[in-house]
Parts: structure tokens; C-alpha cells; sequence
């Protein structure tokens, strides 16, 4: 049997995946990562923990992945969540399932992820190389080879697996992009998913940071009706420019057309409790505070960081004895714990995202091998191709499964 050899661009978790599936095919497989380690983008993955997939089902990964999730039919079921969470336990890398079926190491570190990944590639014949590739070399429409450095190297297959735009520091700087589209293929307009949120309404200076934990929020689409496009409970964050944390790296996934001021955000800060029960609530405080001011009063309902924003937005003097507060005022509270609304101005810069929305069109790739239909012998795996999903693991269990299939053919 002839040996072929196989590069693959970017040691990420598409790309180590891609490697160790080539080299078990019998090929000769050099990684080429320009970063001096290999999974940097991993490292930072879950908080440092690493949600490195989802357990559920097939038809439950599709679901989470709005952008082309139908395109990984066929390699969801050469590579499904099982198949992950087997992969990784069989190689010595003991997983945990937690809330939402997020799976996580058991030591909750992500290097160990990632040395994991590395230990199997090199175990497999895997050749690590740091260097940058600059160039891909196509002949007659087909791949011979790739330039690094200030060389060339003959490859019989390419694999493109260096990521997309976002979190750039980690080496993920669109060389795909450029590589995919110097050999013809379409590249979807990108533009940032899982990304913070910038507001209108500018956070008081003292919310700068406050993070907010079991709150909902709701974003509204007032464009059609005021349509609720997504809703969740979970922890969020007020910065200087807006919002960020999960519930809204999540909401960002959903907002597919971004018009500043067509899209709001409902914040209900007190979920757990209706407004029936917040008025008792309410009255029961006023009731043992009746000499205390509207500042002192909202301390006991709110972080401190957020008692001045709060109570600027209700318009009330915060001087104000609780004895003072009228009914319309108590209203106008319970109303603001349970809808504290903010306009989305637009997402944070694509830098800041988790992951790359657009890339490479999935018209132009074989969504049973990965291979390009326009270039013989070059593959595509990870985030270059478009193909976005939700948090909770399904990005990863996307690159896992893509670059399996790229390197099984």
C-alpha cells in the first residue's frame, strides 16, 4: 500500500483530530502550528475547563448548530458525542457530565485536554512542525504540496484546520480563509458568534464588571413583532461598552441580522419570584425599613455595584425615605427587577468572539469526507468552514467530528 503523505495547517482540535485519524489510516502526517504549542485555543475553552462536547444525541448537536447543522449529518454519525467522550476516556482522560449535559475533564483543566490530544498524535507517528504556512501549491487542480517558512514540502493531501478569526492572540488569524480562497472556494462573509454585547444604554460606572448570577434575560426582535428570539436563565455581566457572560455569548448566536436598536434585552433579576410574591416582598422590606432611604432599601434586593444604575433608571431619588414611596413607585420597582431592559447596539468586535460565524461555503465540500469539490486532495475541518453552533460544547463536538472524517479520508 502506498503511503501517502498528509499535511494538516493548524494543531487546534480540528487539526490534532485530523492528524491522528490520517495517521491511523496508515498516512505519514505532519502538523504545521505556528503557535510554540499546539491547542492554544483550547486552553481557554470553558473558562480553562474545557466543555469539550455535549452529551446527547446526534439530532440534538444539529438543533444547536443554526448555521448549516445539516451539513454534519453524515459526519455526526462517523463521530458522534459518544464517540468523543469514548475517544478521550480510552486514552486515559476520565470526563464528567454536568448542567445542560456539558462535559468537562474530571480535573477541570483544559491543558490536560489538550496534552491528552498531543500525547495520542505523537503516539500515532504524528510529526509536529512550529512553523507558519504561507501558501498552498495547486497544480492542474490538485493539491502537490504547501510552502512554510522559506520552504516547500511535497504533501499528496492538505487539510486546512487553522480555525477562523477570533481570539487572534491564540493563532487563529483567517490564514484558512486566505488559503481556501486563493483555491477558489466562496467564502461566507464572517462576522462574530458567542461574541459580548455593546448597549445603547452605557452601564453605570460602578456596574462595570458586576456580574449577575440566576438571572433570565430575553432578547426581543422589534423588527417582527416584537418576536422573542431567545431566552435563558444563567449568569451574565455589565461592562463598560454593555453585556457579556454565558447567557449572552449564547443570545449572540441567535441574533442573525444585527441592526443597531432593532434587537432588545429584558433582564429579569428576580426569575424565581412572580410579581405577586416581589410586591409582598417589597412591602414586607419598606414595612421594617420605614425610616431607611431607597438606597438602603434596594441593597437588600440587589449587588450593591447595581443599587445606583437600578434606581437612576426607576427615576426615584435615592434620598427617599421608604415611608415616602408611593404606590406607582413600587410598581415602577417590581416592573424594573422583573424587565430591566437594554438596546443592543450591535456585537463586540469579531476578536472578541468565541467562534467565527461564516467561512468556507459547505456547497463546495464533500459533507462525507471534508474534501473540497473544486481541489483534489484538499480537506477542511474546524471553524474555517461555515458552520457555527450554540455553547455547551457543540463547537468542539463540530471540529472533533469534522476533522475525524477529513483525516479518516
Amino acid at each position: 500500500m502506498t503511503v501517502r503523505q498528509v499535511a494538516v495547517i493548524g494543531g487546534g482540535a480540528a487539526g490534532m483530530m485530523a492528524a491522528i485519524f490520517a495517521a491511523r489510516s496508515g498516512d505519514k502526517v505532519t502538523v504545521f502550528e505556528k503557535n510554540p504549542k499546539t491547542g492554544r485555543k483550547l486552553y481557554i475553552t470553558g473558562k480553562g475547563r474545557c466543555n469539550l462536547t455535549n452529551n446527547c444525541d446526534i439530532k440534538t448537536v444539529i438543533a444547536n448548530t443554526p448555521t448549516n447543522g445539516k451539513f454534519l449529518y453524515s459526519v455526526l454519525n462517523r463521530f458522534s458525542p459518544a464517540d468523543t467522550m469514548a475517544f478521550f476516556e480510552e486514552n486515559g482522560l476520565p470526563l464528567k457530565t454536568e448542567r445542560g449535559n456539558r462535559v468537562f475533564p474530571v480535573s477541570d483543566k483544559a491543558a490536560d485536554v489538550v496534552d491528552t490530544l498531543l500525547s495520542i498524535a505523537k503516539r500515532s507517528g504524528c510529526r509536529i512542525v512550529h512553523q507558519t504556512v504561507s501558501d498552498i501549491i495547486i497544480e492542474n487542480g490538485t493539491v502537490k504540496g504547501i510552502k512554510a517558512g522559506d520552504k516547500t514540502y511535497t504533501f499528496d493531501k492538505v487539510i486546512i484546520a487553522c480555525g477562523g478569526k477570533s481570539y487572534p492572540l491564540t493563532g487563529s488569524t483567517g490564514d484558512g480563509y486566505f488559503f481556501a480562497e486563493k483555491a477558489g472556494h466562496t467564502i461566507v462573509p464572517l462576522r462574530p458568534s458567542l461574541v459580548p454585547l455593546e448597549t445603547q444604554e452605557k452601564p453605570a460606572y460602578e456596574m462595570n464588571g458586576l456580574l449577575l448570577k440566576n438571572i433570565s434575560v430575553t432578547v426581543t426582535d422589534t423588527k417582527k413583532q416584537g418576536k422573542k428570539i431567545y431566552t435563558d436563565n444563567g449568569e451574565m455581566q455589565f461592562m463598560s461598552y454593555g453585556v457579556s457572560g454565558a447567557v449572552i455569548l449564547s443570545a449572540s448566536a441567535h441574533i442573525r441580522d444585527m441592526e443597531e436598536g432593532r434587537y432588545r434585552l429584558d433582564i429579569d433579576l428576580k426569575p424565581a419570584l412572580t410579581e405577586e410574591k416581589l410586591d409582598a416582598r417589597l412591602l414586607r422590606e419598606i414595612s421594617s425599613r420605614h425610616s431607611e432611604s431607597v438606597m438602603q432599601l434596594m441593597r437588600s434586593l440587589l449587588p450593591a455595584g447595581m443599587v445606583g444604575g437600578f434606581i437612576a433608571a426607576a427615576g426615584i431619588s435615592p434620598h427617599k425615605s421608604c415611608s415616602e414611596i408611593t404606590k406607582e413607585e413600587r410598581k415602577k420597582i417590581i416592573a424594573l427587577l422583573k424587565c430591566f431592559s437594554m438596546t443592543i447596539k450591535g456585537f463586540r468586535p469579531i476578536e472578541e468572539a468565541i467562534v467565527t460565524s461564516g467561512g468556507v461555503s459547505v456547497k463546495e465540500i464533500d459533507p462525507k469526507t471534508m474534501q473540497s469539490k473544486l481541489i483534489e486532495g484538499l480537506y477542511f475541518a474546524g471553524e474555517v468552514i461555515d458552520v457555527d453552533a450554540y455553547t455547551g460544547g457543540f463547537n468542539l463536538q463540530c471540529a472533533f467530528s469534522t476533522g475525524v472524517a477529513a483525516g479518516e479520508n
